[in-house]
């Protein structure tokens, strides 16, 4: 069976990485043509990207089978994708609402939509792998081994 997370993971960091730069950029002249600090809406989809960055390698270890096993459980597996799932939700929607509410002109006002535009991708990337992971941890395949069923006698 091919492994389509790890096809995934990449694409994810892709698209990661391209919202970086493309937030990036935006702070960066908001800063320097206002002389004031970035909106917040600004800064947590670049937040979303850093975050997204060291998830992404957590993730891709696990997917490639790189991890020790007490950090490859399912479950803080489930967790980091679906924070990292929230994150992206979060911050797609909150620089769209901030840009809808804004005059919007200018080649920095098309950069910031196009991190809206590729941020909505990211989170529908995350989205899949977060179902993915609800299922693997959901997923029940019978019972314990023989081998781990605790004793219930004393041992005299």
């Amino acid at each position: 069976m091919v492994n389509f997370m790890i096809p995934l993971r990449a694409a994810q960091a892709t698209l990661t990485v391209v919202v970086l730069g493309l937030t990036a950029y935006v702070s960066n002249w908001w800063a320097n043509y206002w002389r004031d600090m970035s909106p917040i809406e600004i800064n947590f989809l670049l937040f979303c990207s850093v975050f997204s960055l060291a998830t992404s390698i957590y993730l891709s270890l696990a997917a490639l089978n790189k991890l020790p096993a007490a950090a490859n459980h399912r479950f803080a597996l489930l967790a980091a994708d679906a924070m990292t799932m929230t994150f992206w939700f979060a911050g797609f929607i909150a620089l769209a609402v901030f840009l809808s509410s804004r005059v919007c002109f200018g080649n920095v006002c098309n950069v910031a939509k196009a991190s809206v535009a590729f941020g909505a991708f990211n989170w529908l990337l995350f989205a899949i792998s977060t179902a993915w992971a609800g299922m693997y941890t959901f997923r029940r395949r019978g019972a314990a081994p023989k081998g781990m069923e605790p004793s219930m006698s004393q041992g005299a």
